[in-house]
């Protein structure tokens, strides 16, 4: 049987609520064994739900990955997804060494210009979005040691999560199973890296209830590799499954993050090249950022019928963040700076329902989704300056008065409904539509003498349909085409500052759309998968930044960009314990039109045929492991990554670089007891690069260092009762 054998199953139904929109990869339960991973001793089926109707994923017409839980905590620290997500195909996820501005993650180049958080891609936590329905999102409550799995998806599929969806990262917490275990972890690594973890899981399928739970806390510091980048992160995550009776299902989610981070701010080219661990400024404002944030939410679950599945999900948050710029005070003497300090408080809340029906057409299946999925987010923006004048002089880095004072408010409300039917014995269609209606409200508190009342609205519609045609040639291969049309609106991030330094919101930028075309093969070979596909993607009113200066960025339109690319991998058992996962990925992301920036006219333009910048264009990736189940494993992986364009101009780039990492572990069990340590080195031959940029920097600190040679080792212990 090959790999990804064709027989069908039915997904968990915690599965069908799993996201408002599309469920992407999950993976079934592997065999008993204390390896685990993606790649250990048989392969079960993966199925995925990309158009909501389950499918094993080598029968999926879509670029998809799911990388499990096991995988993602072998021999590794735990601490972020770039650990485990870096050699997926056609993603650029990047670990800034700057825990207050998050990873960089682009997908197929969509998420590249941004210079903090997740722009472009959607993410997706047990379902509960932590993309906002601006299009902002963040991974700081990213609990790994209770992940089940990550799935990622690109392509024209994901343009059916709506607004910002150039590609979509779910990240799903596991089920608690028989026999209930507690669990402790520890990690220490380079410049002063500590985390410290405690899980508990467990199932009762007697008595008077069926539930199942899982529970994870840790708790990570570190002193940075760059100065001024020390941060510490408490995270928390719950989850637990309630089966009602043999029809009804309830699951019950809620997570909390905390972080307080330094801000070591980006790096001038001089700089990188001499002192790359140092930038003057960070220390001197004392750049810094919070967070905290905490959310819940439930998914319900109803088998009407054989062939009928009402479902349902809601979810609430809070999200309170403040962030201290190197914004001088020179410019925040013009009445109408809105300051250097940013202090939000955000309230968000969710309503995903949806129908299933399995029915007959012509003869053959066909399964049809309808649905509907509210957003709604409050935004109270404050600003400040970043300085006071004493007595004894001024003082930096600290709050001062009072700038800017309003409430954002941010809804959507996105019908949509799909069908996937096999209309021939090797042939299978998918297609969708969702109506995107976005809607953008501010109301302005601060009306000071010159600075007036810049309140103001916003709305963005959008039919965003998508079609794809799977063809089975032969047990062992699968071809595929896909088209969808997918959309853009700015954040309130993107629109809180406009680039001509007035006041007020920049509603003048549009959203951007594009089209993208993909065709893939997926094919069993030599005891493995590989999988390819070629894309292009047009995109017109592409949002692109315009200045980033101290911390902060301002944006405009580009009129049209075009990329186009190829992603080719493969990964599979070799020999005995022997496995091997590699990628490589080539994007062509270049700006069709000429546009000159407001703010920075014939220092930066965009000149037709100009690279987007903080997209590579060549990406690749190998990992040889030895994983047998229990005793001694052991891995060497390596990536490299052609050179990044730092502005719209090209006038310079990050170079390229190859890194190798190794590592190495032991496993062992002694009765209820089971234990995992292992030890790694990352950047093994000690090469100088730039982990990441900032896009458009209007003072030229483009560039964040990467660290040189690094440890991390650890070890983790469980007690099953």
């Amino acid at each position: 049987m090959p790999p990804y054998a064709k027989t069908r199953h039915r997904a968990p139904a915690a599965l069908l609520l799993a996201a408002p929109a599309l469920c992407l990869a999950q993976a079934q339960p592997q065999p008993a064994t204390a390896a685990g991973g993606a790649y250990a001793g048989t392969l079960a089926p993966v199925v995925v739900s990309s158009t909501r109707t389950e499918t094993i994923v080598f029968d999926t017409p879509a670029s998809v990955d799911s990388i499990d839980g096991d995988t993602m905590r072998d021999r590794q620290p735990q601490v972020d997804l770039a650990e485990s997500l870096t050699g997926l195909a056609g993603m650029q996820i990047q670990d800034r060494q700057n825990d207050a501005q998050d990873l960089q993650i682009s997908i197929r180049g969509f998420g590249a210009r941004s210079s903090f958080g997740v722009r472009g891609v959607r993410l997706y936590v047990d379902g509960i979005p932590a993309t906002m329905p601006d299009g902002q999102g963040q991974t700081s409550n990213i609990e790994i040691a209770t992940t089940d799995r990550v799935e990622v998806l690109r392509g024209p599929f994901s343009a059916l999560y709506g607004n910002a969806s150039g590609g979509v990262i779910q990240v799903f917490t596991r089920d608690g199973e028989r026999p209930p275990s507690v669990g402790a972890s520890f990690a220490a690594g380079s410049h002063g890296m500590r985390r410290y973890g405690l899980t508990a899981q467990g199932a009762n399928d007697t008595g008077a209830g069926v539930f199942d739970y899982t529970l994870g806390v840790n708790r990570t510091t570190t002193d940075g590799y760059r100065d001024h980048s020390a941060s510490r992160r408490n995270q928390a995550n719950a989850k637990l499954n309630l089966q009602l009776d043999d029809d009804r299902r309830l699951t019950i989610i809620a997570n909390h993050v905390d972080l307080s981070a330094q801000d070591p701010l980006g790096l001038t080219r001089a700089q990188f090249d001499d002192t790359p661990r140092v930038a003057p400024l960070a220390q001197q404002y004392n750049t810094r950022k919070t967070v905290r944030q905490t959310q819940g939410g439930l998914r319900y679950e109803h088998r009407v019928t054989t062939d009928d599945t009402l479902s349902a999900m809601l979810y609430v948050g809070t999200r309170s963040t403040q962030q201290f710029l190197s914004i001088p005070p020179a410019p925040q003497q013009s009445p109408l700076h809105a300051g250097g300090v940013i202090d939000l408080e955000r309230d968000y809340a969710g309503a995903d329902l949806r129908w299933t029906a399995e029915r007959q057409l012509a003869g053959q299946a066909l399964t049809l989704i309808g649905g509907v999925a509210y957003d709604q987010m409050r935004e109270d923006r404050q600003g400040y300056l970043n300085y006071v004048d004493t007595p004894a002089g001024r003082e930096l880095g600290v709050m001062g008065a009072l700038r800017r004072d309003e409430t954002n408010r941010v809804r959507n409300l996105d019908p949509y409904v799909q069908g996937s039917w096999a209309f021939a014995p090797r042939w299978t269609l998918d297609a969708g539509v969702r109506w995107s209606h976005i809607r953008f409200r501010s109301n302005d508190h601060y009306i000071v003498g010159v600075n007036g009342d810049d309140s103001g609205d916003a709305r963005y519609r959008k039919l965003l349909p998508m079609a794809a045609l799977r063809f089975a040639a032969t047990e062992d291969l699968n071809l595929y085409a896909a088209v969808g049309r997918g959309f853009e609106t700015p954040t309130l991030n993107e629109i809180s500052y406009r680039a001509d330094g007035q006041a007020g919101l920049n509603f003048d930028l549009r959203p951007a759309t594009n089209t993208s075309v993909e065709l893939g093969a997926k094919a069993a070979i030599a005891g493995g998968t590989l999988t390819a596909a070629v894309f292009q993607t047009r995109t017109e009113d592409e949002i692109v930044t315009a200045v980033a200066s101290g911390g902060r960025s301002t944006f405009q339109n580009a009129g049209r960009t075009r990329r186009h690319g190829a992603e080719l991998s493969w990964a599979g058992a070799l020999v005995g314990d022997w496995q091997l996962r590699a990628s490589y990925a080539w994007l062509d992301a270049r700006y069709r039109d000429d546009v000159c920036a407001p703010a920075a006219c014939g220092q930066n333009p965009i000149v037709s045929g100009n690279r987007i910048p903080g997209i590579a264009r060549h990406t690749a990736f190998a990992a040889l492991d030895w994983a047998p189940p229990e005793g001694w494993r052991a891995g060497v992986d390596v990536r490299y990554q052609d050179q990044v364009f730092v502005n719209d101009a090209n006038e310079d780039a990050a170079p390229s670089y190859l890194v190798a990492g190794a590592s190495v572990g032991y496993r062992w069990r002694q009765g209820p007891w089971s234990w995992d340590a292992f030890g790694r080195v990352d950047n093994l031959f000690d090469r100088k690069y730039a982990g990441s940029v900032i896009v458009n920097d209007g003072n030229g600190r483009f560039f964040e260092s990467a660290p040189g040679r690094n440890w991390s080792a650890g070890m983790g212990a469980s007690y099953a009762f």
